[in-house]
């Protein structure tokens, strides 16, 4: 007996020595999470696809709404209606609009979002501390994907990269979240937007 636990104590010393991996954290408490998550507000820097910087602030309103407002310009990136409207900051005329679903954003505003869905996470992994997830469309995998980045304990939205139906990839980095939130309806109308813009 005394052999064996002299053997062991190498090992035993040599677990003790490294701290243990971080583990992934399951789908399904993601998924719970982002239900949850009614209304939020962040600062946010974001990484453009050409490498040029942005920053903001950004309003969440589940399902299907979100308003990022652009720091140095009248820029604004409105989604509600199952539209999204880029308001170019430099001109006045109307927004650019195109159908939120055929973005990869529509997966973390959607009603009712279920990462177990056969085909939709195509990445799961643990890197440095976070659970990076990586989803589409499981109907429309051409609109692109979008990863997340999750810290643990709790549970908490870090960032996401978009990479849109031509492979450009876009990175929103965000602030301290705050939850909880009540935001006018007029926040995410984009009627009200471009009536006031002219």
């Amino acid at each position: 007996m005394k052999l064996k636990t002299l053997a062991l104590a190498p090992v035993l010393c040599l677990a003790m020595a490294f701290p243990a991996l971080a583990e992934k954290i399951p789908l399904n408490e993601i998924s719970r999470y982002l239900n949850g998550l009614k209304t939020a507000k962040a600062d946010f820097t974001q990484v453009n696809a050409d490498g040029s910087i942005s920053t903001g602030v950004v309003y969440i309103h589940r399902p299907n709404r979100v308003r990022f407002e652009y720091k140095g310009d009248r820029t604004l990136v409105l989604a509600s209606a199952g539209q999204v409207a880029v308001f170019d900051g430099k001109t006045r005329g109307t927004p650019q609009q195109y159908p939120l679903s055929k973005t990869p954003l529509s997966l973390i505003l959607a009603p009712n979002i279920n990462l177990g869905q056969a085909r939709m996470v195509t990445g799961y992994a643990e890197k440095k501390n976070t659970t990076v997830v990586t989803a589409q469309d499981p109907q429309h995998p051409e609109y692109g994907n979008i990863q997340m980045v999750f810290s643990a304990n709790p549970t908490q939205l870090r960032q996401w990269v978009v990479t849109d139906d031509t492979g450009k990839r876009t990175t929103v980095i965000l602030g301290e979240m705050r939850t909880g939130l009540s935001f006018p309806p007029s926040t995410f109308t984009i009627e009200n937007e471009i009536a006031r813009r002219k």
